[in-house]
């Protein structure tokens, strides 16, 4: 009986070994794992300050010193849409929003006039921030005057602006440089600047004229500025079905994170009437306290579209609301210049946000 026993007692040994060592492979495999999940979720989950926001539609008035008229007009669903002529002589009677122009101006004198209020708006928030900060520009252009003619006349406006830090301008559009950014720059001290306006289209028809600027700010490395807002990871929709957009919407939510019944105030812009009314089931099938009827507002409805501009447009009417009502803000936008699907975003109070991240 020995004999046996010894060998079931060294097989039972190397058996327990063989186990042990499976067991330590899985439950490092299932650490690596977790931790690796966690660092994807805590990557998806960076968001950028908002530091400064200047807005201008038709809605506000030439030489008003804040917005404030003109977020209450965009709150209410003010009509600017109308009938009106075109800066084209050939376009009569075409229906669309426009800056509010003084007598004589033209596209390039209304734009310069109106680029230079929202230069120096920036410029207020840039100059409490040291010389040597490094700053991103995002420029995006749309408008029937030449392309060197805007160069040209943005040189110039810039070059008067007052504003001190080096720029770098990069190349993207709309909020795809948002992603990538937080993906890729995250840890830097460079500020991104963003600067879009559509001013005297080439297509006429249910546009809007506006300039916006915004100046976003790593909230890894700037601390000198307070945020006016937090925006979060976009997410784009990735199918053009229900099932695409209402996943993109579930996702933009939990980036922040944060639940449905917590918005208060939905943006559409850029978006056209068939994609609105997904996006209306889509807020329904989430369970978002929102309708057509209390607070949710499709920009291009009342104001046209914005083209290029519309996301940005869309941060910064959320924003501009945010400072008299601290509650979170979701859009839907498109800038309507890539064939890529539509942006989900969510923006957020400073105080909020501090409490979920």
């Amino acid at each position: 009986m020995g004999l046996p026993t010894v060998i079931w007692a060294v097989l039972c040994f190397m058996r327990t070994l063989m186990y042990l060592g499976e067991w330590r492979f899985a439950d490092g495999w299932n650490d690596a794992r977790e931790a690796d999940l966690c660092q994807k979720m805590s990557r998806g989950r960076r968001s950028q300050q908002v530091l400064a926001v200047s807005l201008h539609t038709a809605l506000r008035e030439p030489g008003a010193r804040s917005g404030d008229a003109q977020r209450d007009a965009l709150h209410n669903a003010t009509k600017a849409v109308r009938t009106q002529p075109a800066w084209l002589v050939s376009e009569e009677g075409i229906r669309h929003s426009r800056l509010v122009v003084e007598p004589g101006d033209t596209p390039n004198t209304l734009l310069r006039r109106v680029l230079r209020q929202v230069l120096g708006d920036m410029a207020k928030a840039l100059i409490k921030l040291p010389k040597d900060t490094p700053l991103a520009l995002l420029l995006e252009m749309h408008s029937s005057v030449p392309a060197e003619d805007l160069e040209k006349l943005w040189q110039e406006t810039w070059s008067e602006s007052g504003i001190v830090q080096t720029v770098q301008r990069i190349e993207g559009a709309g909020l795809a440089t948002v992603d990538g950014w937080l993906d890729q720059r995250i840890h830097e001290q460079t500020l991104l600047l963003v600067v879009a306006f559509q001013v005297a289209p080439e297509e006429t028809e249910n546009t809007a004229e506006a300039v916006v600027g915004l100046l976003f700010g790593n909230r890894l490395t700037q601390t000198t500025l307070e945020p006016l807002a937090y925006l979060h990871r976009p997410e784009q929709v990735r199918s053009p079905t229900a099932d695409g957009l209402l996943y993109a919407t579930r996702q933009a939510l939990d980036w922040v994170p944060i639940t449905p019944a917590s918005i208060r105030h939905i943006w559409l812009a850029g978006i056209d009437a068939k994609r609105a009314s997904a996006i209306t089931t889509t807020v329904s099938e989430v369970a978002m306290p929102v309708s057509a009827s209390q607070g949710l507002r499709d920009l291009d409805s009342f104001l046209g579209n914005p083209g290029c501009a519309a996301p940005w447009i869309a941060i910064a009417v959320a924003v501009d609301s945010i400072r008299d009502e601290a509650k979170p803000h979701f859009i839907f936008s498109e800038d309507n210049v890539s064939e890529a699907g539509p942006w989900c975003s969510t923006v957020m109070p400073p105080v909020l946000n501090q409490e979920v991240s």
